[in-house]
């Protein structure tokens, strides 16, 4: 059984960590907002920047002379996943989900006999891939110095990718971030951006109809290594509110776990306080007794 003073240290201890999860839980909460209002924002622009590609895409007549990243090499042989994770942990679940989601489409690409090359966005997924996929990886690239995702960091990733598929190193990119829905879901997500994937349009909808000038190639060959940036700037707001909202929900349960084990470990304490004074008010009777 525990020393008092033991129990005495522990409980100061859990203390301590619960006012250090508590402030984390704030500085989260504080930090979520901003991340949210900002991912709710980028997404109409990314997804009707998509659409433009795609109907102009539609439009095109010949598609064998069409932007290579909008139609790919013509292989599906190397695949290159991007996957996108955080430089920080204390965030629950939110890291381990995008790596489950990777590692099930790693498997797939294995199976097939295709070959698999991997960029990891943020040290936390480098940490966990290295295990089982140390010699696909052929770039890491961490962001620890950015307070926010911005544009900048996401062309930077895009400029990357873009590079090495003029480069012929890849035929296919799949990037890998979580969605974010609320503070409690976030939705592990795959996402295919070279080639483009051509989604059912609705070519009567008068929104998304256009008249195109200069021609639809010359607009697609702007345009699309653009997009690939902010799918990955997407990517990097949906994941950055994912992580705080992750964050968030991680540290109250750590704070309201912390509580109840204070509760514990005081009822224990005063039982053993209890149990100490009565031995030492027995001993003290027991020796009045035999003088």
């Amino acid at each position: 059984m525990a020393s008092l003073d033991d129990l005495k240290k522990r409980i100061s201890s859990v203390k301590s960590t619960q006012k250090i999860t508590k402030a984390m839980k704030m500085v989260a909460a504080s930090k979520l907002r901003r991340a949210q209002e900002s991912a709710e924002k980028g997404r109409p622009y990314s997804d009707k920047m998509n659409n433009i590609i795609l109907n102009l895409s539609s439009s095109v007549t010949d598609k064998e002379n069409s932007p290579k990243l909008l139609i790919g090499s013509g292989e599906d042989k190397v695949h290159l996943c991007v996957v996108m994770t955080s430089d920080r942990g204390l965030c629950g679940g939110f890291n381990t989900n995008i790596i489950k989601k990777a590692k099930s489409f790693f498997q797939k690409i294995s199976k097939n006999g295709k070959t698999l090359k991997i960029i990891t966005v943020g040290s936390k997924g480098y940490d966990q891939l290295k295990r089982s996929f140390k010699d696909n990886i052929i770039e890491k690239i961490s962001f620890k110095d950015s307070k926010y995702a911005n544009y900048f960091d996401a062309d930077k990733v895009g400029k990357i990718i873009i590079d090495k598929f003029e480069k012929n190193e890849f035929d296919v990119c799949t990037i890998f971030y979580n969605q974010f829905k609320n503070v409690i879901t976030q939705v592990p997500q795959e996402q295919q951006i070279i080639p483009l994937k051509t989604n059912n349009i609705d070519k009567n909808s008068s929104e998304d109809n256009y008249e195109f000038e200069p021609e639809e190639d010359e607009i697609l060959n702007n345009l699309l290594p653009k997009n690939i940036s902010t799918q990955i700037f997407r990517a990097m707001l949906e994941n950055s509110a994912s992580e705080q909202g992750s964050r968030m929900s991680a540290m109250d349960n750590a704070t309201r776990n912390a509580g109840e084990m204070v509760d514990k470990l005081t009822i224990q304490y005063n039982r053993s306080r209890q149990a100490a004074i009565t031995k030492e008010l027995i001993e003290i009777i027991s020796g009045a007794e035999s003088l």
